[in-house]
Parts: C-alpha cells; sequence; structure tokens
C-alpha cells in the first residue's frame, strides 16, 4: 500500500510541475507576443531567481508573435492566479497598465 500510495503521490508532484512549466510558458509566449522582455518581468517578481531554468526552458520555447496563438491579459492573469503567483501577476498587471496608458498618449 506504501509503494502505491508513494506511486501516486509522484504522480501528482509530476503533474504539478508539467501544469506548471506551462503556466510559465503561457508567461513567456504573452510577453513575447506584447513585445515585453520576459525574463526582466520575471526578475522583478523574483529578483532572487536570475538562473530560473523552468523560465529558461519555457523561453526556449517560445515562437514570433506572428506563429504565436493568441493569448489575452486576462489569460495570462488567470493562469498566474492558478498557481497563486501573485508576485508575477503583479508584475504583468503592471506592465498591461503602463502599456495601456502608452497607447492612450499615441492617440
Amino acid at each position: 500500500m506504501d509503494d502505491q500510495r508513494k506511486q501516486m503521490e509522484e504522480q501528482i508532484i509530476e503533474s504539478y510541475k508539467r501544469d506548471e512549466e506551462m503556466m510559465i510558458l503561457v508567461f513567456a509566449q504573452w510577453c513575447v507576443n506584447n513585445k515585453l522582455d520576459p525574463h526582466a518581468l520575471y526578475l522583478q517578481a523574483y529578483p532572487q531567481q536570475e538562473n530560473n531554468a523552468a523560465l529558461h526552458h519555457a523561453l526556449s520555447l517560445t515562437v514570433s508573435e506572428e506563429e504565436a496563438g493568441f493569448i489575452s491579459n486576462d489569460t495570462v492573469l488567470g493562469v498566474l492566479s492558478l498557481y497563486s503567483n501573485d508576485d508575477l501577476a503583479f508584475v504583468v498587471t503592471e506592465a498591461i497598465a503602463e502599456r495601456a496608458s502608452l497607447e492612450g498618449n499615441n492617440e
């Protein structure tokens, strides 16, 4: 019974890691789509994680804005909130507000 329980726990952990990687990929692709530097935004939220392996991996998987599907602001914020990634969601919210302010000034 302990082996089965341990195996189940390992499967849950692996599933969470895959989902977390997908969350980081959504964030990174949203940044690319919006001409923002994902690494710089991530460091604003987590300055102690300069060499985050999951972020580097996600960045290697991003594609150009033209190749990517649309990712709305609500989608990226929703995905971040699913993982209680409040620090990064705050930085993303600030970037959205700054971009909206700049677009408003260009009209």
